[in-house]
C-alpha cells in the first residue's frame, strides 16, 4: 500500500501557510521523506493518506512498520482455471510468489472444486483460492500483483467489463470482500496464456486427479 504525505508548511518569518500533498509512495519512503522534512522545523498538521483514502498519523505508521517487519511482501499471484463440460469437473491452479525475512518463496497449489458451471467460474474459483492463501500467509496492507490469462475475470474485477452472471458476481464479491478485509490492494493484469503456463499446468494436473501443494525457496521472484 502506498501513502501520500500531507502537511502544512509555515516559514517562521512569514504569516503565509501552504498545504502540500505529495505523490503516493511506499511506506518506508514516506517515513524517510517525512524525517528529512521534519529537520526543517517548518512542518505542521502532518498526516498520511493511503490509497483507499484512509488517514494515518505518523505514530500509527511507525507501529505499522513494526507489525509488517515479519510479514510477506513483494507479492504476486498467477491463477488459472479450467472446466470440462462433458464431465462437469473443474481444475484450479495458483502460483504465489513473495519474500519474507529476506528470503524469496514460491507456492504452487491446485484444486478440483465441484458444483461449478463454466470455465469462467473455474477461473474465479482459482483466484479465490489464491486470495485465501494470502490470508493464511498473514498478508495485510500490501499491494499485490494479480495476473491471469482470463480477460473476463481480470477486466470484470478491474471494473472495465460488466458482470451479468450472478454466480460470477458472487465469486467477485467474495474476492473483493476478502481483499478489503485484509487491506490488500490488488493490481490486476491480463497475461497471455504462455506467460501463465505454470498455473495452467497445475490446472491440467488437477483435472487429471493429481493434487499438488508445494512451497520452496527460490533465488528470485521474477
Amino acid at each position: 500500500m502506498n501513502f501520500s504525505i500531507e502537511y502544512m508548511y509555515k516559514h517562521p518569518k512569514s504569516p503565509l501557510k501552504i498545504r502540500f500533498v505529495s505523490d503516493p509512495m511506499s511506506l518506508n519512503e514516506a517515513l524517510f521523506i517525512t524525517a528529512d522534512l521534519e529537520k526543517t522545523g517548518r512542518m505542521s498538521e502532518l498526516i498520511f493518506i493511503d490509497t483507499k483514502g484512509v488517514s494515518w498519523t505518523k505514530k500509527e505508521l511507525l507501529k505499522l512498520t513494526e507489525v509488517k517487519k515479519e510479514e510477506p511482501k513483494n507479492i504476486s499471484i498467477y491463477f488459472d482455471g479450467g472446466y470440462k463440460a462433458e464431465t462437469g469437473t473443474s481444475g484450479q491452479g495458483i502460483i504465489v510468489r513473495y519474500s519474507q525475512n529476506g528470503v524469496n518463496y514460491r507456492i504452487k497449489k491446485n484444486a478440483s472444486l465441484t458444483n461449478l458451471e463454466s470455465n469462467n467460474e473455474a477461473e474465479y474459483a482459482a483466484l479465490w483460492i489464491a486470495a485465501k492463501e494470502l490470508e493464511e500467509l498473514g498478508v495485510q496492507y500490501e499491494e499485490v500483483n494479480v495476473q491471469g490469462d482470463s480477460k473476463v475475470v481480470i477486466e470484470q474485477l478491474k471494473g472495465e467489463w460488466p458482470c451479468y452472471e450472478q454466480n460470477l458476481q458472487n465469486w467477485a464479491d467474495k474476492i473483493e470482500t476478502l481483499f478489503k478485509k485484509l487491506q490488500i490492494e490488488p493490481v490486476y493484469e491480463w497475461v497471455a496464456r504462455n506467460k501463465n503456463k505454470d498455473a495452467d499446468q497445475l490446472v491440467t494436473q488437477a483435472l487429471n486427479g493429481k493434487i499438488i501443494q508445494a512451497k520452496k525457496e527460490v533465488i528470485d521472484n521474477l
